[in-house]
């Protein structure tokens, strides 16, 4: 016999019902599905798309500025760009004036890529946002952003 107090099962359904956290990841995880298929045709997942989207910059972004901006630890960002480098969309470079840092470059092969994928990334958005024309779009994003 359990000296274990039981969580009512109320509680469960409750929790699956409120929990901004458990929402917020499965609508993550439906929104990377969509976009994954999307992008297959192009061998590139969500997650890369939006790593090689933040190194579109004028001047080379620091590895950490990039993590930053994808609310990344710097392992795991290192990680993620590994695939990347090999198919030499990317170059990782030590920044001149900190030698300490990493700059990450966007090739001509990646930029290429960047440009076939945007078209699609603009068709699943506006459909998206189409699905979603009862819901203000605009105070989605401002939650969302306030959560980061």
């Amino acid at each position: 016999m359990s000296t274990e107090p039981d969580v009512p099962h109320s509680v469960t359904l409750m929790v699956r019902d409120a929990c901004l956290c458990l929402q917020t990841q499965r609508a993550a995880r439906a929104l990377a599905r969509r976009f994954d298929e999307a992008f297959r045709p192009l061998g590139l997942t969500n997650g890369q798309f939006s790593l090689l989207m933040s190194l579109n910059r004028p001047e080379p972004p620091t590895l950490g500025s990039v993590a930053s901006l994808l609310a990344m630890d710097r392992t795991t960002l290192t990680a993620a760009l590994k695939p990347l480098a090999r198919r030499k969309l990317l170059k990782i470079r030590i920044d001149p004036d900190d030698r300490r840092s990493r700059r990450l470059i966007l090739t001509p092969a990646g930029r290429s890529l960047l440009a076939q994928a945007l078209p699609i990334w603009r068709e699943q958005h506006a459909a998206l946002e189409k699905e979603l024309a009862d819901v203000s779009v605009q105070q989605l994003r401002a939650g969302l952003a306030a959560l980061v």
